[in-house]
């Protein structure tokens, strides 16, 4: 396998994931709440032996699952890649202890799992986060502060926090903590957003955590949080990827039977350009994830750029994508309910959330610069 091509068993199995996805995925997203965790369909993610392979497979099997899913649905497709982020550290970094407490639940889908790192005043630049751990005893602390723009937040049953334990030492003083979502001193709240996935703000007052809530090392957390997101930001990438497919795919079916102009939409050269253009940009996305993907189970020494490459062209191209195929059907793509409509909603945040598209062109830079005065 190279990073330009598919094996048939990898291809089999993207086809089978898009048929579960419409089948017996999508039909548990429809009856689930907008804005909430629908645990339904995270257990039926469990049933069906998906959640285990986030903890067994590489970044390029996580690739394909997410684009698969994210084209027959893309609830299903958030509820697993949250599963993910939110216990990705346990698993990497977490004590014995505490994987076998968690990470059992997040695979058969009984336990919800949230990544707790953006703030009010801390989102692209992670490292100037403020929520507090204040020292309250050897190996003790009390956390206060909040946590904004949760994914999965307030309903998840636990979730990887990042807490400054080190006053004025940016990015070397934070530490990563697991935390169980009854702890006292914890709650939260919903917040009504554009995306359809549950995101909420999480208040700390006072909140205790010991040495056995650590994971990792006290004051290296950031490196956790960034080795998560280096996993994860392709994987982003292709659920843009998906997104941009399923829509591709609704414009060629549109175009191809909608009459105009005394023939169908795609005898018009403008028209039959754009989807041209639409189809270029999907599959340079796609073979750039898939590259990054590659590179990063392969232990390339050059994955944090080749991660916030994918990430980078394949959710701007995801919105372009989107936005030319509502522009190509037209007011009916604009009803509710309809796929456009859904895709069009979900496909703005993902230029955000996990190093917004400027933050992507920084480390892009960062990592081009160094390269150039090496040689």
């Amino acid at each position: 396998m190279t990073a330009f091509s598919l094996e048939p068993a990898q291809l089999a199995w993207c086809a089978e994931l898009r048929t579960l996805a419409a089948e017996r995925l999508r039909p548990l997203a429809e009856k689930g709440e907008s804005g909430r965790v629908n645990r339904a369909l995270v257990a039926e993610l469990g049933r069906l032996g998906l959640l285990a392979r986030l903890f067994t497979s590489g970044a390029l099997d996580l690739c394909l699952m997410r684009e698969s899913l994210a084209y027959g649905c893309t609830e299903a497709e958030t509820a697993l890649a949250l599963q993910g982020l939110g216990a990705h550290p346990v698993h990497t970094h977490g004590t014995e202890a505490q994987r076998a407490r968690w990470l059992p639940g997040v695979a058969d889908g009984t336990a919800v799992a949230a990544f707790a790192l953006s703030e009010p005043g801390a989102g692209s630049d992670a490292a100037a986060l403020e929520l507090t751990a204040h020292p309250d005893g050897p190996a003790r602390w009390r956390l206060s502060g909040e946590k904004c723009w949760i994914s999965n937040a307030p309903e998840a049953d636990f979730y990887t926090v990042f807490a400054r334990t080190t006053p004025g030492a940016g990015a070397r003083g934070v530490t990563a903590f697991l935390l169980p979502a009854d702890r006292p001193g914890l709650t939260g709240r919903g917040l009504d957003m554009l995306s359809p996935h549950p995101i909420g703000a999480l208040d700390f007052d006072g909140v205790p955590v010991t040495a056995d809530d650590v994971l990792g090392e006290v004051d290296r957390g950031f490196r956790v949080a960034m080795g998560t997101l280096t996993l994860f930001r392709p994987s982003v990438g292709a659920f843009a990827v998906g997104m941009a497919q399923a829509a591709l795919d609704a414009t060629l079916a549109h175009t191809a039977r909608r009459d105009a102009f005394g023939g169908t939409l795609r005898d018009l050269q403008a028209v039959s350009h754009q989807v041209a253009e639409m189809a270029l940009r999907t599959e340079a996305a796609r073979l750039m994830v898939y590259a990054a993907a590659t590179a990063y189970d392969a232990g390339a020494p050059d994955v944090p750029r080749r991660s916030a490459m994918a990430k980078l062209l394949a959710t701007e191209t995801a919105q372009y994508v989107v936005d030319t195929a509502v522009q190509l059907h037209g007011a009916r793509a604009l009803r509710r309910g309809h796929l456009l409509e859904h895709l069009y909603r979900e496909v703005r945040a993902p230029r955000i959330y996990e190093g917004a598209s400027e933050v992507q062109r920084g480390i892009i830079a960062k990592e081009l610069y160094p390269r150039q005065e090496a040689r």
